[in-house]
């Protein structure tokens, strides 16, 4: 029995696969479809709101700079001990992970012993967030642009501070590095209290205005049927079109019909975002076959709703094995966003915040109605119970006593550090941040070099051959290289933050220079002029300049850098036919190296180029997987395909589409 709110350290012991390290080459490349800003189906467009067809238009992402790809992580799992968070009283309790970008892991219902989120038992990344690694369960904290946070495996700060009212809350906060953003999440129970309360800001303080996105994710076991107040949906599927469709029967991606609010009855893997009329409550629910389970509901900010469903097909199937362990059970998302649907970015004027308050806890309603083929009355039976359970006014009044002092609150005891970056942006930005410091005792290795730059106007050289390290790409830093000495590692940076800018030109330009003054190749630089020439359409003097910075690499290199800068070089090497070259460079890799998944698919792809495809074929036969396989990823047929017209065995099924 806990008499209050108590807010405490733990230890979550999970199944899981170390994370590895980050790739060292900078991630220069144009995030997929979603990012492209003509995502809309031609027969619906003229059906779309203005604001809604302003958002979807505004601000795509240029690349994923300056945050690194996270791909090191391998799929062999052993038991690890994970830092937790727990947030109890009488009725709750919360398990959040700090480390992990603070996802709540576990929402236990005490009373009923009930577990109201999916738990996954294991801890898999998977290539699911902008960046790479990701993992599925729980409640997740998007910000930054479309897709799972680049903060999906992260560690951000965590400390107690004085809840609404009195008691402890939980608080977690960042600087989001895609859009140079400062964020927070609160989370406290009230006393006797079902139901957790989360208060979210997003801050902008700067003097120009930026895009933001905000989803909060959660997972919930896929046999519910999930229920929100809408009558319309835009789906949006693989093949990244969107359209608007009735709820709750409409046809998917294969032309038939079907009730999509049950996720296990559609075919493939979709997102339905409930279209919530503006005067409507915001709220979603996924309830059990006997009308209970898990609400979500939120102040009107918050105005998206939507489910995410893996379906019935081979495909998402496969993807539910792959992110969790075999037998698990299924899941499904129940998802809310600042926007009707998750390809918009809205923006926040300088000097202005985003807040809203967020609670969940659980929720029944009449079965009959809930699973009743009159959705009016399912609808109507699940929002009578909430507002019982929770009324809108009680939302409204928690969210006012947070925001108007407790938002503001200083962190008592400090539980969990984040990055140094956002001490980083203080420093330079001189930025005043009242609940969320950022101080100067997080800034690590990382940040020196920056840390210097800002204080002498000069960045420091690196050892002879050693990777150039992390990349900063805003404007101000921009300006900094700019006026820098011109040394070979400044013209990197420097070139980077160009390409961010979109100045792609001058970005090339930048990196010959830097060329220039080396007296040697040096391999970072060539790897990023390699990357313009496939950018610009140019893939054979591409596939030189890969080859050369994999040529380049000094003796000694740290294995990180020559299996990424290898992989990169096999694949452009194949792609512009340069086959005899691909082989040449792949017997020069180290065995350890050619026996992970990654390059055994690769030496698949070389055999089948050098017409060996009984060879090519036996790889797969004797199997292989592809740890940073990304989602909707459709290669592993292709190759497959190429080689017989058997079907694609069950172990290599990822695709998404039809």
């Amino acid at each position: 029995m806990v008499d209050m709110t108590t807010v405490r350290r733990a230890v979550l012991t999970l199944p899981a696969a170390p994370l590895g390290p980050d790739n060292p080459l900078p991630a220069l490349r144009t995030p997929g479809a979603a990012h492209a800003a003509a995502l809309l189906d031609a027969r619906v467009k003229e059906d779309v709101p203005r604001d809604m067809a302003r958002q979807l238009g505004y601000a795509p992402l240029r690349s994923l700079l300056p945050v690194p790809v996270r791909d090191g992580y391998g799929r062999e799992r052993t038991p690890a001990a994970l830092d937790a968070i727990v947030i109890e009283n009488d009725r709750l309790r919360a398990t959040v992970l700090p480390g992990l970008g603070g996802r709540v892991h576990s929402l236990h219902h005490k009373p009923t012993g009930r577990e109201l989120v999916h738990r996954n038992p294991v801890f898999q990344p998977a290539a699911f967030a902008l960046n790479g690694a990701w993992f599925a369960g729980g409640i997740e904290w998007n910000i930054g642009a479309t897709g799972h946070t680049t903060l999906s495996c992260s560690p951000v700060h965590a400390a107690i501070v004085p809840a609404p009212g009195g008691g402890e809350m939980l608080r977690l906060w960042e600087w989001e590095r895609l859009r140079d953003l400062p964020f927070q999440v609160d989370l406290w129970l009230p006393e006797d209290s079902d139901f957790l309360h989360v208060g979210v800001r997003v801050r902008n303080p700067h003097e120009r205005t930026v895009p933001v996105y905000w989803w909060s994710n959660t997972a919930v076991p896929e046999d519910r049927r999930i229920i929100a107040p809408a009558d319309d949906a835009w789906h949006h599927g693989y093949e990244r079109g969107l359209r608007r469709v009735p709820v709750p029967v409409a046809e998917d991606e294969t032309g038939t019909a079907g009730d999509r609010t049950y996720p296990l009855r559609s075919t493939l893997p979709a997102d339905y975002f409930y279209d919530v009329p503006e005067e409507r409550r915001r709220w979603i629910a996924a309830l059990d076959e006997t009308g209970t389970g898990l609400v979500q509901t939120s102040t009107d900010l918050l105005r998206g709703r939507k489910l995410f469903l893996w379906g019935s097909a081979r495909g998402g199937r496969r993807w539910q094995e792959w992110l969790t362990e075999p037998g698990a059970p299924g899941y499904a998302e129940i998802q809310a966003g600042l926007a009707r649907t998750q390809l918009e970015h809205l923006k926040l004027e300088g000097g202005a915040e985003f807040s809203w308050l967020e609670t969940y806890g659980p929720l029944t309603a009449e079965p009959s109605a809930v699973h009743g083929e009159d959705w009016a009355a399912a609808r109507a039976s699940v929002e009578e119970s909430l507002e019982q359970a929770l009324p809108r006014t009680a939302v409204d009044a928690a969210y006012a006593a947070w925001r108007d002092g407790a938002a503001d609150a200083a962190p008592v005891t400090v539980l969990a550090a984040g990055s140094g970056w956002g001490a980083l942006e203080v420093l330079a930005g001189g930025h005043e941040l009242p609940g969320t410091p950022f101080p100067a005792s997080t800034l690590g290795a990382e940040q020196k070099p920056w840390l210097e730059l800002l204080r002498t106007g000069v960045l420091p050289p690196r050892e002879d051959g050693a990777a150039p390290g992390p990349s900063l790409v805003a404007d101000h830093w921009r300006d900094m290289l700019e006026t820098a000495p011109a040394e070979p590692l400044t013209e990197y940076h420097l070139g980077i933050a160009q390409w961010h800018a979109g100045d792609l030109a001058q970005a090339v330009r930048s990196w010959e220079r830097g060329l220039g003054q080396t007296g040697m190749r040096w391999w970072p630089l060539l790897y990023c002029l390699a990357v313009a020439d496939e950018e610009g359409g140019h893939p054979e003097r591409a596939a030189e300049r890969f080859a050369e910075a994999f040529d380049t690499l000094p003796g000694d290199v740290d294995t990180v850098v020559s299996a990424a800068l290898g992989r990169e070089a096999l694949t452009a090497l194949l792609a512009a036919g340069r086959v005899a070259q691909a082989r040449a460079l792949w017997e020069r890799l180290p065995a350890p190296v050619r026996a992970r998944g990654a390059f055994r698919f690769a030496e698949a792809r070389l055999l089948l180029a050098e017409g060996r495809k009984p060879e090519a074929r036996a790889v797969f036969d004797a199997g292989f997987e592809v740890p940073d396989l990304r989602e909707g990823a459709e290669i592993l047929g292709d190759v497959w395909s190429a080689m017989t017209d058997e079907p694609l065995p069950d172990s290599y099924e990822f695709r998404m589409r039809p």
